[in-house]
């Protein structure tokens, strides 16, 4: 009986949820192949990635999702890159998947290709060598809320809003969860999931969904702010600390405290400035994970 519901929301789901999961919006659907859903652009160590798709709400298509990836990939350990901002078009940040790849005119096949697809840039994000920032002016949903947690900081403007509503379609945020419940207190996280009810920029900020809140007008000033700052640091230095970040997350306090101690040793002896500065770091991570 469930299982059937849950097959015939999928059918009827593009007339349901334009803000849950995904985009409906009308027109909505597979976008052109010759059409760019993100724009890329790139100055004194900045790469701005725009979400570019704001009459569907900038939903992750797949054909979106493979757009964000090339971008994040694209000359990635390049000395002049320092630091990477998503930003989107239109008051939607990201709606989350297009709900017409998830709905039944598309077989299981497809249905995992476009989640396996979500979870590598997800996951992409974090392994990247520099910072990723997320530059939220309007609403999150779902895989959208999903990327912003998923970034290493996030500032956002008071307007935006954060959500995950799939539950309200019979389609629980599970993905989105997973960056959700590494971002947020258990509680929190599970009241959203649980009820689909909107966090505020305000409440993201104070139970650490986002980094900063500002007015609208200072979005662009802080995040700029923020990045260059982290320009003026060793690209090397800050390829060491975030992987080394987040590979002490998954260990138990003992460990991490243990690998963290070696890294710090032998970081006094990272060769600053390096063309293999990522290579060194990654050599000094490995060390101290023996």
């Amino acid at each position: 009986m469930a299982a059937a519901r849950l097959w015939r929301l999928r059918g009827a789901v593009t007339g349901r949820c334009a803000a849950a999961c995904g985009s409906v919006a009308a027109g909505a659907g597979r976008p052109p192949a010759a059409e760019k859903l993100t724009a890329r652009r790139q100055a004194d160590g900045v790469r701005d990635i725009v979400l570019n798709n704001p009459k569907k709400r900038n939903a992750l298509s797949l054909s979106m999702l493979q757009a964000l990836r090339e971008d994040l990939l694209h000359d990635s350990k390049s000395k002049e890159l320092r630091v990477i901002i998503i930003s989107a078009e239109g008051p939607v940040f990201c709606s989350g998947h297009d709900l017409r790849e998830l709905s039944c005119e598309e077989d299981v096949k497809h249905h995992s290709k476009v989640f396996e697809l979500c979870a590598e840039v997800m996951t992409l994000i974090q392994k990247l060598p520099v910072p990723v920032i997320a530059k939220v002016n309007g609403l999150a949903t779902a895989a959208g809320c999903q990327l912003v947690a998923s970034c290493d900081i996030a500032v956002a403007s008071e307007k935006s809003q954060f959500a995950t509503p799939g539950v309200n379609i019979g389609l629980f945020c599970s993905t989105p969860g997973v960056a959700l419940g590494r971002s947020l207190p258990r509680k929190v996280a599970l009241e959203m999931l649980f009820t689909g009810e909107p966090l505020s920029a305000q409440e993201a900020l104070m139970h650490g969904l986002v980094s900063k809140v500002v007015p609208e007008d200072k979005l662009e000033e802080e995040t700029m702010k923020i990045s260059h700052k982290i320009c003026k640091s060793s690209k090397s230095v800050l390829a060491l600390g975030k992987a080394t970040f987040y590979r002490q997350m998954t260990q138990d306090l003992d460990t991490a405290y243990k690998m963290t101690a070696q890294v710090m040793v032998d970081n006094l002896t990272l060769r600053d400035g390096q063309e293999d500065g990522e290579i060194e770091a990654k050599r000094v991570l490995l060390k101290a994970s023996q």
